[in-house]
């Protein structure tokens, strides 16, 4: 009986049921909630599963997946200096965690987006560029509203650096969202990716009624015209001349729109065909799962379930809306300035989520007309997104960096 009593109490279900992890009960029932959506609906699997499978890991009692090294300084006996050396090896996922905490996976993504992206709707017409841009009005929109409220609720502890953090949120462009927290706020770095990938993941579900509550059903039904042919020469010149300008204007935007543009000019020239298919395959699904994995990880119940973590998450999530509104808002404008020639709903495939908004452009777009083929024409603001996210991430980085 002492043996299965100690067997029992080593367990994680006891330390569930009669330790006191009652918060671990919730985050566990949070993740499998996002499992369900990631397996039974299909929201953006590839990311919510990872995401969702690493928020039950680290929320299981006496895993350690996250556990930190313990180091231990002694003196060596030759020399008397002290050495420190691992006392214990840290969790699986923490050390997978660095390449969040350090920014080494959100410059790795950003170089697969290259490789798969077409910037050619972009090149065949440049106005989307402004539809890009005006969706990044919601991150500075959340950024003055998360300093607002950090000065009406001190408690909270949101300052000006935790303020661009939730901002950028607003782009929903998960690896921008984690690599400027990992510059300015690290130990925001859990519920900032959360709150920034589980927006992603849920784009088919909150962007839809924001498109319909400000269009008309007949400006959802326009057609418009097929692009232009971009010529190879022109996808080849475009990330070259986006780095030379985007880069000398703000540094501090390189390792993103860098390695953005990169992996773009590996695609666009042809010439490496091997790297290209690497970047597009193997190197993205392995940094996917590692950064999904260990995006979930840091939502440990402790650290999640407080104020100050529900309040980035909902003032995230306005700042997703207000991207996808001001969006919509300037397609309207450009709706109306070319005489009925563009249609309105491409405006909200200005935020990042590539390509995930410009399908629900698509979708939204031919349940009003089912001859009405919108992708091309919204990946033009949905790259745009990402260029936009990036310049305005490095803005932010530029200004409250040390």
């Amino acid at each position: 009986m002492e043996v299965l009593s100690k067997f029992w109490t080593s367990s994680g279900f006891y330390s569930l049921t009669v330790g006191g992890h009652h918060k671990n009960i919730i985050m566990i029932v949070i993740a499998c909630f996002l499992l369900y959506l990631a397996i039974k609906k299909e929201f953006e699997p590839l990311l919510l599963l990872p995401i969702a499978f690493g928020m039950l890991l680290v929320n299981l009692p006496l895993g350690g997946l996250m556990s930190k090294p313990i180091l231990e300084s002694v003196q060596d006996k030759v020399t008397g200096d002290m050495v420190t050396h691992t006392k214990q090896v840290g969790g699986l996922l923490y050390y997978l965690y660095q390449g969040v905490k350090l920014g080494i996976y959100p410059p790795i993504i950003f170089l697969c987006v290259g490789a798969m992206t077409d910037f050619g709707p972009l090149i065949a017409n440049p106005r989307s560029l402004l539809l890009g841009a005006a969706a990044q009005f919601g991150i500075f929109f959340a950024f003055i509203g998360a300093l607002i409220i950090g000065i009406i609720f001190p408690s909270i502890g949101i300052d000006s650096l935790a303020a661009a953090c939730i901002g950028i949120i607003g782009g929903a462009d998960g690896p921008t969202a984690l690599f400027l927290t990992s510059r300015l706020k690290p130990e925001l770095l859990g519920p900032i990716a959360v709150a920034a990938y589980s927006y992603m993941a849920l784009v088919p579900i909150i962007q839809p009624p924001i498109m319909r509550a400000l269009t008309k059903p007949e400006d959802r039904k326009i057609k418009m015209d097929q692009l232009r042919e971009v010529s190879k020469k022109e996808k080849i010149i475009f990330p070259i001349a986006v780095t030379l300008f985007t880069v000398l204007l703000l540094p501090s935007a390189a390792p993103l729109l860098g390695m953005l543009m990169f992996g773009n000019l590996m695609k666009e020239s042809g010439v490496v065909d091997r790297l290209t298919k690497t970047a597009e395959t193997d190197l993205c699904n392995i940094v996917t799962i590692f950064l999904g994995l260990t995006v979930g990880a840091t939502a440990n119940a402790e650290i999640f379930l407080t104020w100050k973590t529900i309040a980035i998450i909902v003032m995230g999530l306005v700042a997703f809306c207000v991207g996808t509104a001001t969006g919509v808002i300037f397609g309207n404008i450009m709706c109306r300035l070319s005489k009925g020639k563009i249609n309105p709903l491409i405006g909200a495939a200005g935020v990042s989520a590539v390509p995930m908004a410009a399908r629900v452009v698509h979708r939204v777009g031919q349940e009003e007309n089912r001859a009405n083929y919108l992708m091309m024409h919204a990946m033009g603001p949905n790259v745009a997104g990402v260029i936009g996210s990036a310049v305005a991430a490095g803005i932010l980085l530029k200004i409250f960096g040390s």
